[in-house]
C-alpha cells in the first residue's frame, strides 16, 4: 500500500495509489479461459451496445442491469449484494476501487452515474455513458463546481438516483480517501437522502485483495487483463441505512457516509476539513 496523503482542498483530485498497492505475481487462469472470458464480454458489451441503441424507458433500463450482470459473470467476478438501491430521487455515494464498481451499480439499480468529462470522448464507452444518462463533470478546476452541483441538483429533483464517488478518484481498498463535500451539497440543495454503499474486493471467498483495483498508472485494458487472469474475484456490495439531509449540511453528511463506508470495510476515511473562517476586517481608530 502506498502512503496515505491528506487529501487536498481542491476539487481536482489527486491519486495516492500506484503499482505498490497491487498484489505480485500470484494464480492465474489458463489462456484458453482468459480468451474465453474476453470473448464473452466482447459479446456482452457489443449486445449492450446494439441494445441501448434501440431501446427506451424501462426496457432499456432493464437491458442496462441484464448486461452489466453479464459483464461481471463474464469476467470473472461474483457480484455479491446486501440491501436493496434505492428506485428514485436518491444520491447514491459510494467508495470506489474499480470499474468494477460502476458494473455492480448497474446490475443493482438505474442510477445515473457522474463520470469525469474525458470519458464522453473515450471510443464505444464514452457514447455508451451519455445514453444512460451520464451527468459528465469537468474537474479541471473549481470554476465548474457550481455547475456541477446544480446539474446534480435538478437531476435528483427530477426523481432520478445519481451515483457518485465521493473520493474523486480510485483507492486500492487498503487506503481511502476524503468524500469531498460538493455532491452531498446536491443532496442539500434537493433535499434528497444520501444513501451510502460500500465495496470490498474480495479472492473468491477469502480476503480482501487489490487485484481488482484500478490505480496508478494502469491502463483500462491493462485493468481488464489483471481482472480476466485472475482465478476468482468476489465484488461484495453494502447497501448502507440512507442518510436524512433535513437540518444537515454537506460536511455532515460527507462525514456520516464516510464513516459508514468504513465501518463496512475496515478501512477509515480521512474526515472532511472544516470551511477556513472569513477573516473579518479589524476597525481601524481614526
Amino acid at each position: 500500500m502506498s502512503a496515505l496523503h491528506r487529501a487536498p482542498a481542491a476539487w481536482v483530485p489527486v491519486p495516492v495509489c500506484g503499482p505498490a498497492c497491487l498484489p505480485g505475481d500470484g494464480p492465474r487462469v489458463g489462456a484458453a479461459r482468459f480468451a474465453a472470458r474476453l470473448a464473452g464480454l466482447v459479446v456482452v458489451l457489443t449486445a449492450t451496445v446494439a441494445g441501448v441503441a434501440v431501446l427506451r424507458g424501462r426496457a432499456r433500463r432493464g437491458w442496462l442491469r441484464t448486461c452489466a450482470g453479464a459483464a461481471l459473470r463474464a469476467a470473472g467476478v461474483r457480484a455479491v449484494v446486501s440491501g436493496r438501491l434505492p428506485r428514485h430521487r436518491a444520491l447514491v455515494v459510494a467508495n470506489h476501487l474499480s470499474w468494477i464498481d460502476v458494473l455492480a451499480l448497474f446490475a443493482a439499480g438505474t442510477v445515473r452515474m457522474q463520470a469525469k468529462r474525458e470519458v464522453r470522448d473515450w471510443l464505444v464507452l464514452g457514447p455508451l455513458a451519455a445514453r444512460t444518462g451520464a451527468l459528465f463533470v469537468d474537474r479541471s478546476g473549481l470554476r465548474a463546481l457550481p455547475a456541477t452541483v446544480a446539474e446534480t441538483a435538478d437531476a435528483l429533483r427530477s426523481g432520478a438516483v445519481v451515483g457518485v464517488f465521493p473520493e474523486g478518484t480510485t483507492w486500492c481498498g487498503a487506503a481511502a480517501g476524503t468524500f469531498r463535500r460538493a455532491a452531498f451539497q446536491a443532496a442539500v440543495d434537493a433535499g434528497t437522502p444520501v444513501t451510502p454503499v460500500a465495496f470490498v474486493l474480495r479472492d473468491g471467498a477469502g480476503p480482501a485483495t487489490a487485484t481488482g483495483a484500478f490505480v496508478g498508472e494502469q491502463t483500462l485494458w491493462g485493468s481488464l487483463c489483471r481482472v480476466l487472469r485472475a482465478p476468482a474475484l468476489t465484488c461484495e456490495m453494502t447497501v448502507l441505512p440512507a442518510l436524512d439531509p433535513t437540518g444537515s449540511d454537506r460536511r455532515a453528511l460527507a462525514s456520516a457516509a464516510a464513516t459508514a463506508v468504513g465501518a463496512v470495510t475496515g478501512v477509515p476515511h480521512p474526515v472532511p476539513t472544516a470551511p477556513r473562517p472569513v477573516a473579518r476586517p479589524v476597525p481601524v481608530a481614526a
